[in-house]
């Protein structure tokens, strides 16, 4: 969209904005997850632990198959959300593509 100063807005802030969000609500998410398990199953005594793989259970659960988990999420995400494109300055044709293609 031109303005009365002739700036054409770039197409392409909002999937950045998009791909931004996205990024911080996983983080956000494996954030609670790392702190659920490892303060929720972890805030016992010692004595009262249970172990998996020789590991604590707090510790299994909340570094272990969480950052499984939260890889195997980034890359699901990347993959099926994320838009490849150029990061240099567009024609006015380009930007009638990406203004079709990010709606």
């Amino acid at each position: 969209m031109k303005n009365k100063m002739k700036i054409i807005e770039d197409p392409r802030f909002k999937q950045c904005n998009k791909e931004a969000l996205m990024g911080l609500g996983l983080g956000i998410v494996n954030l609670i997850w790392w702190f659920g398990f490892g303060y929720g199953l972890g805030d016992k005594d010692i004595s009262e632990y249970t172990y998996i793989l020789g590991l604590p259970s707090w510790f299994f659960m909340s570094c272990i198959v969480g950052g499984v988990i939260f890889s195997v999420l980034t890359v699901i995400m990347i993959n099926k959300f994320f838009k490849d494109m150029p990061l240099d300055g567009l024609t006015e044709e380009e930007v009638e593509k990406y203004r079709k293609e990010f709606k």
